[in-house]
């Protein structure tokens, strides 16, 4: 059987119910799109993560508190508060004896409050931080120091502002020397930093840091610590010195040798690889809740053939009377359920890119960078989803119209 037969057969009938066309093609549209856009999305959301995470550096150790098996995120990573980690755990890894491949490493807790000064105020995050986080971190100072050893814990009104933050509340002047307050605390300004962007899930620019203590003790009122970072003195050793901290901070804790760690610790490596993971299943599930709108689609396809076959007796039973088998009879019907489908799946990838793009341009206007991600796979996986979605819907029609009688279908009026 010529292709090309039934495929102008198809066209003619679509132009004939122009507006009845378009809705049953437009389910089709809007479920290919839906995959796209998602996909697109997901993939370009993935690589920001990844970038954040990576952007860090790729000889650094995160520590958590908390336990959490080797694939799965530690419960403080969900906000839940865990309070194991505390100031005595830093210093013990900073033993060169325990973790001999320690470059240095950092303490970090974190809130929010509004930061005030003569010009206005600002909400704001903040961290407490230890004197070492330029050494493990590659942030940079702008102008005047950073903290001091000892102002790590004798509760210094000391803190450093980020480049966007300096810039809000000190528009027109030096902000050195100058008073900041955050939750009716006074902190003079002794840095600024150089802007860097968003690294590691915080923008940098936004923050003010001020020393672990007075964090803990002025402003939060706790005595433990969120998050540890790490520097090791290469990528190679990344395992030994993983197996080093984990080994000191059980002896910290006092923890039995049959008993489960209360932290949790991931070199960047690790880190990538679960948040890869848990960014795959997010974004195939999206995509599949997405798909679900195809099976609507579907059911419009299925819709139009019936009403075609309906339509179409007398043709089908004078096919068949002059010699046409049911196997052509099921070829033809599929065929145009699958063009049909394929159109629509045409437009819906056209669409789905221009979203996506569009979504791109948005997201990288607010400051984020933002990559607009397409691949080949996902508009070859589209094109022949909606193939088979044509197919799968049109097994039915087909199969009704063949069935038709001859001399029947010569008597129907």
């Amino acid at each position: 059987m010529n292709i090309l037969s039934p495929i102008k057969i198809s066209y003619k009938n679509l132009m004939a119910a122009k507006f009845r066309s378009f809705l049953t093609i437009l389910g089709i549209i809007i479920g290919i799109a839906s995959v796209i856009v998602v996909m697109a999305i997901g993939g370009s959301a993935q690589k920001l993560i990844l970038n954040q995470v990576s952007g860090v550096g790729s000889n650094l150790i995160g520590v958590l508190p908390g336990a959490s098996d080797e694939k799965g995120p530690p419960a403080s990573a969900m906000g839940i508060v865990v309070t194991t980690l505390k100031y005595a755990d830093i210093i013990a890894l900073k033993e060169k004896k325990n973790v001999p491949n320690l470059v240095d490493a950092t303490a970090y807790v974190s809130g929010s409050a509004t930061v005030k000064n003569a010009n206005g105020s600002y909400q704001t995050s903040y961290q407490g931080v230890s004197s070492s986080l330029l050494n493990v971190e590659d942030i940079k100072l702008k102008s005047g120091r950073f903290f001091m050893k000892e102002e790590d814990t004798n509760l210094a009104h000391v803190a450093i502002l980020g480049a966007n933050r300096a810039h809000d509340l000190f528009p027109n002047t030096d902000p050195l020397g100058k008073i900041i307050t955050l939750k009716d605390t006074n902190f003079t300004i002794v840095g600024v930093l150089v802007e860097r962007g968003a690294v590691g899930f915080s923008n940098t620019d936004d923050m003010v840091y001020i020393p672990l203590f007075s964090a803990q003790k002025l402003l939060l009122g706790i005595d433990y610590i969120n998050f540890m970072r790490i520097k090791v003195d290469s990528k190679d050793n990344l395992d030994r010195a993983v197996s080093d901290v984990k080994t000191t901070l059980r002896e910290q804790h006092k923890i039995k040798t049959d008993a489960g760690d209360d932290f949790s610790v991931r070199n960047s490596a690790q880190a990538i690889e679960m948040l890869t993971t848990i960014t795959n299943v997010l974004k195939y599930f999206l995509a599949a809740v997405a798909a679900i709108s195809l099976i609507v689609g579907g059911v419009g396809i299925m819709n139009i053939m019936l009403i075609s076959v309906h339509q179409r007796v007398r043709e089908v039973g004078l096919r068949k009377a002059v010699g046409a088998k049911n196997s052509h009879i099921i070829s033809q019907f599929l065929i145009e359920a699958t063009f049909i489908t394929l159109v629509g799946g045409i437009f819906g990838i056209i669409f789905g890119v221009l979203v996506a793009f569009l979504a791109a341009v948005i997201i990288n206007s607010l400051g984020y960078d933002w990559e607009f991600i397409i691949t080949l796979s996902s508009m070859i996986l589209a094109t022949s989803v909606s193939v088979a979605i044509g197919l799968i819907f049109g097994i039915y029609p087909a199969r009704k119209a063949s069935r038709i009688s001859p001399m029947e279908a010569l008597r129907y009026e």
